[in-house]
């Protein structure tokens, strides 16, 4: 029986931790469109939880934490416990499509489709507990530091390097549109992704070539722009801080007040009154 289940998402891959207490002989099959990395976090000592396919008998036997199972896209799996009587583990789901919008031509296809079962990574297991504790916090932090975990662990699970090749920069149409993009929706938050379909790259090939472009990656500039249209606004309108914060999309004014100081040197209260001179 699941008695807590806390998910989270970070645009196309979906983190779930599931907290479960446990039925004597419980046993399911599962088959997912998608491939799943599943993590081991806790369960009772003595506890087994096996993963059966066709190709293996057992596929893999999980019975300590930080224990990893990766299943392909389609790949039937009958999953039971022996001894078990509770558990709590983590599901990353996510496309392959999903993988290859982030590494591009750097991700091997043959990997995407090979199963892993009961392995150890001593380089994932931090990064995975972290994901769960992100899944579990209240209050979730900024959406890059989500993105940023996902992205190390899909790396590290599938041997991602970078391809060797010097990583050149945005045409100057390319430079143009996603510039363009990020001025006229400087105030929401922008996807990695949404600016790689423009340009049709992966998202590490755009954040590369961006930063080779303009010396800043993509959220960096963002930032500038938001700023550099709030000012426009704190010099034109009689509108409070926490007005213009909130318009601007900062979540109070004591962040917009950090980023503005952060980006200009000044409050927006002394920027304010220095611009009014």
């Amino acid at each position: 029986m699941v008695d807590n289940l806390k998910w989270r998402a970070w645009d196309d891959v979906v983190a779930d931790v599931w907290r479960a207490q446990c039925a004597q002989d419980a046993q399911g099959d599962y088959i997912s469109p998608d491939p799943r990395l599943f993590v081991m976090l806790d369960l009772n000592p003595g506890g087994v939880f096996v993963f059966d396919h066709p190709g293996a008998r057992p596929a893999g036997r999980h019975d300590a934490a930080e224990t990893m199972s990766y299943v392909p896209a389609g790949m039937p799996i009958s999953g039971r416990g022996e001894r078990l009587r509770r558990i709590k583990h983590l599901d990353l789901h996510f496309s392959e499509a999903a993988v290859t919008r982030r590494f591009g031509r750097t991700v091997d296809p043959a990997r995407l489709s090979m199963p892993r079962f009961q392995f150890r990574d001593p380089r994932m297991a931090p990064l995975a507990r972290a994901i769960a504790d992100e899944c579990t916090n209240p209050v979730a932090m900024h959406g890059l530091f989500g993105a940023g975990l996902v992205n190390a662990l899909l790396a590290l699970l599938f041997d991602i390097h970078e391809d060797g090749q010097r990583k050149s920069g945005l045409s100057r149409g390319q430079l143009r549109l996603v510039t363009e993009f990020i001025e006229a929706n400087c105030f929401r938050p922008i996807r990695l992704g949404e600016l790689a379909a423009l340009v049709d790259l992966s998202e590490t090939h755009l954040s590369h070539a961006f930063k080779a472009s303009t010396g800043l990656p993509p959220h960096r500039w963002q930032m500038r722009a938001r700023i550099r249209k709030v000012q426009e606004r704190l010099r034109r309108e009689t509108a409070t801080l926490s007005e213009v914060a909130l318009a601007a999309g900062f979540s109070d004014q004591a962040h917009f007040t950090r980023v503005f100081k952060a980006v200009v040197g000044l409050t927006p209260a002394e920027w304010r009154r220095h611009a009014a001179d």
